[in-house]
């Protein structure tokens, strides 16, 4: 054997293991994105039988209204990746049911809101009928998103941002916004946007931004959807979770 052709067949090899490894890459990628945190069905159910909350699920999002008289208040909010929009009613329904506030949870494309951050435009344009003043918030990246989006140039006016288990970077350009009410909620058990990240980008909201920690919730807990790989193990049980987190945000909507 000549030794170009040695080296011809080397070259040939390093190839075939490179594009082994992108076609795995990719297919890994694949199953990831297409595999979301589905809602668990009990919570979803039990926040459909809410006798003060309508659920409505489009095609572009699931909205919460309340069956009686509307506050006139909204809140789009964006779901954590790879998470469903679904699995966030069993978390929003008691706080439609409680203050009257409308909500909508936009379906984001492969479930990650980094792709359409700017989605809360649609959203309130399609369904914001009666909705008078806005918050925007989300969950994990959404969270992110959503404070990228309410310190950049929505298409409405943005009365306050509301983030679960997340944070603003410095990017988002909240930290002098004294027009905007933010709430902060984190879980004291979450493992991935644990309390001392989101301690560590506290300064990235406004000075008067309310924060609170709930004393053993853990990321998933934010939503309905099952465990989560790298969370933190909750202290208490989801039921509870989610009406501490209920409580926390009427008192901040009702404040406010």
């Amino acid at each position: 054997m000549s030794r170009g052709s040695g080296r011809r067949r080397a070259v040939v090899a390093i190839v075939a293991v490179g594009v082994a490894l992108l076609v795995l890459a990719a297919t890994g990628a694949a199953v990831w994105v297409l595999t979301p945190h589905r809602a668990e069905a009990q919570p979803l159910a039990q926040a459909s039988a809410l006798p003060g909350v309508r659920i409505g699920a489009a095609d572009d999002a699931v909205v919460l209204e309340p069956e009686g008289t509307a506050s006139g208040t909204g809140v789009v909010f964006y779901p954590g990746a790879r998470v469903e929009a679904e699995a966030y009613a069993a978390s929003w329904a008691p706080v439609v049911e409680a203050t009257g506030a409308t909500v909508v949870i936009p379906r984001m494309p492969l479930h990650l809101a980094v792709l359409d951050p700017d989605r809360a435009d649609a959203a309130v344009a399609e369904h914001g009928a009666g909705v008078r003043r806005w918050y925007l918030g989300g969950h994990s990246l959404g969270g992110a998103m959503a404070a990228a989006h309410a310190g950049g140039e929505p298409a409405f006016p943005v009365a306050g941002v509301v983030l679960w288990g997340s944070y603003a970077t410095e990017g988002a350009g909240l930290a002098d916004r004294n027009d905007l009410a933010v709430l902060s909620v984190s879980g004291s058990e979450d493992g991935l946007s644990d309390p001392a990240a989101i301690d560590a980008n506290r300064g990235h909201l406004p000075e008067d931004a309310v924060t609170v920690e709930i004393d053993g919730m853990n990321h998933a807990q934010f939503g309905a959807y099952g465990d989560q790989f790298g969370d933190g193990t909750a202290r208490i049980d989801a039921p509870a979770a989610r009406s501490a987190l209920a409580e926390t945000v009427i008192a901040f909507l009702e404040q406010h």
